[in-house]
């Protein structure tokens, strides 16, 4: 009796193993594609790229806030250099801060908008100077859902 029980949950997980996988959120930036992790709460937000020792060329880390307004970024327990980016509601880059280094010692400095922004990427260091990418792009975000509005 316990075989016939056990059959359907074997089934059901060698199905769910051979499945597609979930499709990786991704941002193209100037023509550039990355994948990428979403910061969608304030939990998320707080802990961004904190306490990691590499970032892959390819990956960045957008994080997405509920209004638009004036933002900082600190680097507080990030231990690598990052460019930082802020959009706005309509997803135009309206700032950026490059070569943003490690925080090695308190108090760590912030790193300004210079306009308000819904979004904020952080991508490896030197990769914006490497795209070219300028005030002005757009930032293009696909999900499991599509593009994010």
């Amino acid at each position: 009796m316990k075989s016939l029980l056990v059959a359907p949950l074997l089934f059901a997980l060698a199905a769910s193993a051979t499945a597609a996988p979930l499709s990786q959120p991704s941002i193209t930036l100037h023509g550039k594609r990355f994948s990428t992790e979403l910061a969608l709460t304030d939990a998320e937000r707080a802990r961004g790229l904190m306490m990691r020792t590499q970032l892959a060329a390819d990956h960045s880390m957008l994080f997405v806030f509920p209004d638009t307004e004036e933002r900082w970024f600190w680097m507080k327990n990030t231990l690598i250099p990052l460019d930082i980016l802020y959009f706005d509601a309509d997803r135009k880059l309206v700032s950026m801060q490059l070569d943003v280094p490690p925080c090695k010692m308190d108090p760590c400095a912030t790193y300004p908008s210079n306009a308000p922004a819904r979004y904020v990427l952080e991508l490896p260091a030197g990769t914006v100077s490497r795209l070219g990418a300028a005030v002005g792009d757009e930032l293009v975000v696909e999900g499991m859902t599509g593009k994010v509005q």
